[in-house]
């Protein structure tokens, strides 16, 4: 499917990428603070890690206020050309591709709500191998305003005919709860991104797993599976 249309399905689930389905937020982690470094800033990791899932323009602003414009592409430029190194250590997280399948097994409808890079994407798809698994999925093309705005999550409904109403939205970071929450998708979290779980139920995450392996072992008493059963009553 291309990228991504309609499916014809009521209900759907829509998944952040980096550090939720791939094992990628520490890689995006070292290739900004290696970024930073370039451009003389010595921002400490563990602060950039916790902004990891917003996107880079305003992981950029977070981080160093100061910024110039010119220093904000040279900085995106940098950690973009220094994530792609980290291509070859990516791995999906266990049972990423059977927790899709079983959602499209179930009926719902599959988007992937990323706003990452369209080439870092298709990286992470293919590891993904999720074939028809996949009805829609986004990238940082797709949206104007990057998480915590919700833009991405309202193209990826767009791109699957569906509404906040109908959808739950997987992810790892407070930023994807944030942004779930200002339009009013009840928000799934999982902690394989490295954010505790505390801080994840203080942002406002419904539910919170430890990876896609727990949530696939809980899926029917999940949000998830109350929201396919719910569709099969209608």
């Amino acid at each position: 499917m291309a990228s991504g249309s309609s499916s014809g399905t009521k209900r759907g689930v829509l998944f952040d990428v980096d550090g939720t389905l791939i094992d990628s937020s520490y890689f995006h982690a070292l290739a900004w603070w290696q970024a930073f470094r370039r451009e003389g800033l010595d921002i400490q990791i563990s602060a950039i890690h916790r902004c990891v899932g917003m996107g880079g323009d305003k992981l950029i602003e977070h981080l160093f206020p100061e910024f110039t414009k010119d220093m904000q592409e040279d900085l995106k430029s940098a950690h973009g050309a220094v994530f792609s190194t980290f291509w070859p250590s990516l791995r999906p997280f266990d049972c990423a591709r059977d927790l899709l399948a079983a959602c499209s097994d179930a009926g719902l409808a599959v988007g992937l709500a990323s706003s990452a890079q369209e080439r870092d994407l298709d990286v992470a798809r293919r590891l993904l191998d999720a074939g028809t698994s996949i009805d829609a999925w986004t990238s940082s093309n797709d949206a104007d305003e990057s998480k915590p705005s919700p833009d991405i999550l309202l193209a990826c409904l767009e791109k699957l005919g569906l509404s906040p109403s109908d959808v739950v939205f997987v992810g790892d970071a407070v930023w994807d709860v944030k942004a779930a929450a200002a339009i009013g998708i009840p928000c799934i979290a999982l902690t394989c991104g490295g954010i505790s779980a505390a801080e994840l139920r203080d942002a406002g995450a419904a539910e919170v797993y430890d990876n896609p392996r727990h949530l696939l072992e809980s899926l029917e008493g999940s949000a998830i599976g109350k929201l396919s059963a719910k569709d099969i009553g209608t």
